[in-house]
């Protein structure tokens, strides 16, 4: 559930320059996976908590389940019809019916009443339990039945292999087996298993704590009317989801004015009371903004505030006490592309996912790209399948500033660095976002 609290007003900061500092200009990129490997190094694992099995969807298991018995766990019919020995009907045929004498009827959810000899059979309906003693299930469909003083028989025109339609005792798990690794994220199927077994508590990894605020003066909450020079603040609720979708629980504490004491307090305040801080605005070379001179104070630790990559490569990291800052570009496209390259990995490895990073999958440029830069570029677009070959088609509108293609976009086309034309037909690489 994400959470939030009131924006911060003017009242609480104002809008003032930070001191010009000639370090905000001297910024030395590093790789995108240099920057992956750089906050990967403090993460730690979150604890973990134990939950009712009915909410643990999303989740992610903190501990292997073996099971504790096997599955199914006894012989089990696979069709309406009668339990049978197989030998007493090896001799029908067309020409001759075999007969047998029906002593029980078992639905499921009972047991055999009485035990199967030669020349008897039980009915049986779907998923219940054959009799000891019979080796094959005749489907309904093939038999024929006559009543004789108040005695039921069963005729058989042909005979049946032994073990036909039984579902033999662990056919899907043994004993022991192991049914989910830890780091496992527990969807549908994850809980259907865990419930066959009777798992009803399940001990998970505890959902990261995420605040996540924004910077600037010309920032209105949503649910303020539109004004003359500002913008509401979209950001803090498009990082909320994406926390949210991987896997971390949001806080959004609203949005701050261009003021450097304002910054301070609001990112010590979250460093202090949350696991991770998500801040969005401010990192970039101008006199407001604030974020990027915070992270080069001795209040944190700066990892790096430059990155070779298009969107977002002022993207910033730090970390303090060995909790992550991640300092995000205002620009709603740049954000939302550091959101998906570092803190989504983040939340997942702090709870010991199997997979962190988004899926790099091959794919066939679909048109020409046009844009050339010395960065890699990770490039909004949507993916088709057209004779049986990924086709991956750039947004018309992939700025750093352009927010409206995010809803539109399945995955992250990456664009090498490039002086010439891409031409459409060209094997490109892309990330598969989530949807």
């Amino acid at each position: 559930m994400m959470k939030e609290s009131q924006p911060l007003s003017s009242e609480q900061g104002g809008s003032n320059p930070v001191e010009h500092n000639p370090a905000k200009f001297k910024r030395k990129p590093i790789t995108p996976a240099t920057a992956q490997q750089k906050v990967a190094e403090y993460v730690q694992v979150i604890d973990t908590e134990v939950i009712p099995l009915y909410t643990a969807g999303g989740r992610f298991l903190a501990e292997s389940v073996q099971a504790p018995h096997p599955y199914p766990h006894f012989r089990r019919s696979g069709m309406d019809g009668y339990a049978v020995i197989a030998d007493d009907i090896a001799p029908a045929s067309s020409d001759h019916i075999v007969w047998l004498e029906v002593i029980d009827n078992i639905p499921c959810g009972q047991t055999p009443s009485v035990p199967i000899v030669k020349g008897t059979a039980a009915r049986i309906m779907t998923g219940a339990m054959v009799p000891d003693e019979a080796d094959t299930v005749v489907m309904l469909e093939m038999t024929e039945t006559r009543e004789e003083d108040r005695r039921q028989w069963v005729g058989l025109k042909r005979s049946v292999e032994q073990g036909r339609n039984i579902t033999p005792i662990g056919l899907e798990v043994q004993a022991g087996d192991i049914l989910l690794t830890q780091g496992v994220q527990i969807g549908a199927g994850e809980i259907s298993v865990l419930a066959t077994f009777g798992v009803h508590q399940v001990e998970v990894y505890r959902r990261p704590q995420v605040a996540i605020f924004s910077t600037g003066t010309e920032l209105l909450a949503v649910e303020e009317p539109i004004a003359p020079g500002k913008i509401r603040n979209s950001n803090s609720y498009m990082l909320a989801e994406q926390v949210k979708a991987a896997g971390g629980e949001p806080h959004v504490l609203g949005a701050i004015m261009d003021d450097l004491e304002l910054a301070r307090t609001t990112m010590l305040h979250a460093l202090s009371s949350y696991d991770i801080v998500i801040s969005s605005g401010g990192v970039s070379v101008g006199d407001y903004d604030v974020m990027g001179d915070l992270v080069r104070s001795d209040e944190v630790e700066m990892l790096f505030n430059k990155i070779s990559m298009r969107p977002g490569s002022v993207t910033t990291g730090a970390v303090k006490d060995g909790k992550l800052l991640f300092a995000l570009s205002g620009n709603p496209g740049a954000c939302f592309v550091g959101c998906e390259l570092l803190v989504r990995p983040t939340i997942r490895k702090m709870m010991n996912s199997k997979q962190d990073y988004l899926p790099e999958w091959t794919a066939t440029l679909g048109h020409d790209y046009h844009k050339i830069n010395s960065f890699t570029r990770y490039v909004r677009g949507s993916m088709t399948v057209e004779n049986g070959k990924i086709i991956a088609y750039p947004a018309s509108l992939d700025e750093s500033s352009v927010m409206v293609t995010i809803k539109d976009s399945d995955c992250l086309i990456i664009i090498p660095p490039t002086s010439e034309v891409l031409p459409a037909g060209t094997t490109v690489s892309l990330l598969r976002l989530s949807r």
